[in-house]
């Protein structure tokens, strides 16, 4: 029999041959590249800050989770704990920008020394009733705060961090309030810390400012220079 004449290759089968040995000798190294580009690709970027990539941890299930964590926290703390220990601040903090700004308009209640917000916690030490504050709190770091903790750390099915079935209105369940308390929580706990530095650098009542309204509303210097001038 005659056997078939052979047929040269085409110029794609030759640029197939031609790449197949060139990684063929290429080894591992060169081999991967093309799968490392394509994993990197892959990885999902932070919505918070869009050069870095998105930390494992926050799936974007939590309320408040907007991607922010550039140090990467979230991997080494545990994510239901750090919730707890956030909602604990956030809402101290929320409940001590109303209490410092009330104390200094000039709200008042019985057997507390009359001072400033800013002075205290050292005049409440000095006449012994910071005693009367400080029990309480303690009792109830010791009762709910600390197995509270413990339950997140060793039950899979613990409630979430910040949920002690505290809700007599009923109005926390949602994710639309959930989201809202966590957005004031973390406002609050930046503005207690200006509102802290501003009173303890002017040494001054609300709003804190070394000339009061004036810093805030800078027309009101104007008006009030022309009604001195008149």
């Amino acid at each position: 029999p005659k056997l078939p004449e052979a047929q040269e290759p085409n110029n794609q089968e030759m640029l197939a041959l031609s790449s197949t040995a060139a990684l063929s000798f290429a080894g591992p190294g060169l081999a991967g590249v093309s799968s490392r580009a394509g994993g990197a690709a892959m990885v999902a970027k932070s919505k918070a800050i869009p050069f870095l990539d998105a930390p494992p941890a926050l799936d974007g299930t939590m309320a408040g989770d907007k991607g922010f964590d550039p140090l990467l926290l979230s991997n080494v703390v545990p994510i239901q704990w750090a919730r707890e220990a956030e909602l604990k601040h956030a809402r101290i903090c929320m409940l001590a920008v109303v209490g410092w700004v009330t104390v200094d308009l000039g709200f008042t209640v019985p057997y507390a020394p009359q001072v400033s917000s800013l002075a205290a916690h050292d005049a409440a030490v000095d006449k012994g009733v910071f005693l009367g504050l400080l029990i309480p709190i303690a009792l109830v770091e010791v009762l709910a705060g600390i197995p509270k903790c413990f339950q997140i750390m060793n039950e899979p099915d613990a409630s979430p961090g910040g949920d002690y079935k505290f809700d007599p209105l009923g109005i926390g369940a949602s994710a639309e309030m959930q989201e809202k308390e966590i957005s004031n929580g973390r406002l609050a706990m930046l503005a207690f810390s200006g509102i802290v530095t501003q009173a303890a650098l002017t040494q001054g009542p609300f709003p804190y400012t070394y000339n009061g309204v004036e810093d805030l509303v800078p027309p009101m210097q104007s008006v009030q220079g022309a009604l001195s001038i008149l």
